[in-house]
């Protein structure tokens, strides 16, 4: 098996008996992120007017942490709740008249937020087919075609149904030769690719909370400075009136802010892990682990020409139709946590791995999930 550094047990708060294989969905926030959270929020309680008086500030240091993380143009960079509400607020500014285009590899809730858009404007909804395979070259090729008249480009930075990372900064380049606007949903792609955010979009929006591993409900958008004076969260609140784009997204009301105040220790933490040099050491235990499971099974890994560092698809022998009752056999059955995903008419598990996991939680899978499957 691959050796990689030390999982760092301390650094985590999860059920030592429960193997977690799914850090993509959910993520887990580490210890020293949580207790900073539990501080924030006891002196809320204590002094619910300090506190609120002390908020915007705070998100400022904070939001500008985040920015520099991602290298992205502050300026352009505002707080949401997740890519989901990032994504909502891009096709809130941008004009939609004739269609939008989109990929057979986009997320589900960005595909629902499409048709919406599409149906409240009489547009049409155009979902390009990509193979699973398919290469750069291939993915702009068959877009391409769609990208004439009045339309915007939505696509996934990193395809949660396959891990495939798709060729942001040709896409952008392409459709800005149209003239079209371009989506990008980045959810998984914070700390699994180097500067995301530099490719061009219009709108790019990612989450913190899975791999950088911040509390949930903590996600970005940055917006291109040609749209930043029409951009607007999806709250009125009294920050509607700051003529500037980022403090016009931060306060929205009486919510929670500690999440995004919390945030950026689990930056710190990700530096204390030495992230750059552990991410390629779990990308190689995460394939041997992979091939691991897929030999147990008698199937294979599936194949993509360009995967995320971190997210791999091990197909499974049959077509599971309801997920979540097998997901949930799975946990009560052997104490694993996995996530399945379907992509031209196969199921696959998600393998999704990060600093807590190591090589014997790819074993215990590998015997245990035949079992179940018999």
């Amino acid at each position: 098996m691959v050796t990689v550094l030390s999982p760092r047990p301390d650094l985590w708060t999860l059920d030592p008996d429960v193997v977690h294989l799914n850090h993509g969905s959910w993520g887990a926030v580490p210890r020293r992120t949580q207790e900073v959270l539990a501080s924030l929020r006891a002196e809320a309680e204590a002094n619910p007017m300090v506190w609120f008086r002390s908020v915007p500030e705070r998100l400022t240091a904070a939001r500008l942490e985040l920015a520099a993380f991602l290298e992205a143009d502050p300026a352009g960079f505002a707080l949401v709740p997740n890519a989901s509400a990032g994504i909502t607020a891009a096709f809130a500014t941008v004009p939609i008249s004739s269609h939008i285009v989109t990929t057979s590899h986009v997320y589900g809730a960005s595909r629902f937020a499409a048709e919406r858009v599409a149906r409240a404007s009489g547009a049409e909804l155009r979902v390009v087919d990509l193979p699973m395979q398919a290469d750069d070259a291939t993915i702009v090729a068959l877009i391409e075609p769609q990208l004439t008249g009045a339309c915007a480009l939505l696509v996934d930075h990193v395809s949660a149904a396959t891990g495939t990372i798709l060729p942001i900064a040709r896409l952008v380049e392409l459709a800005h030769t149209y003239d079209v606007p371009v989506i990008v949903d980045g959810a998984h792609a914070p700390a699994l690719i180097d500067a995301p955010t530099g490719d061009g979009a219009d709108f790019w929006t990612g989450n913190f909370h899975k791999w950088p591993s911040a509390p949930r409900a903590t996600a970005g958008l940055v917006v291109a400075e040609k749209w930043r004076t029409a951009a607007y969260p999806l709250i009125t609140s009294w920050s509607e009136y700051d003529e500037r784009l980022p403090e016009r997204f931060d306060m929205q009301g009486t919510q929670d802010y500690a999440a995004w105040i919390a945030a950026p220790e689990s930056l710190r933490v990700l530096a204390d892990l030495e992230w750059s040099v552990r991410r390629p050491q779990i990308t190689a235990m995460l394939e041997e682990g992979a091939r691991l499971v897929a030999k147990a099974l008698g199937t294979s890994v599936g194949e993509v020409a360009n995967p995320a560092p971190t997210l791999r698809l091990v197909e499974l022998p049959i077509f599971v139709a309801d997920a979540e009752p097998f997901k949930q056999h799975l946990s009560r059955e052997l104490q694993i946590e996995i996530t399945l995903t379907g992509f031209e008419g196969r199921s696959f598990i998600r393998l999704s791995a990060h600093a807590y996991n190591t090589p014997e939680c790819y074993q215990k899978l590998s015997e245990g999930l035949p079992r179940v499957l018999a």
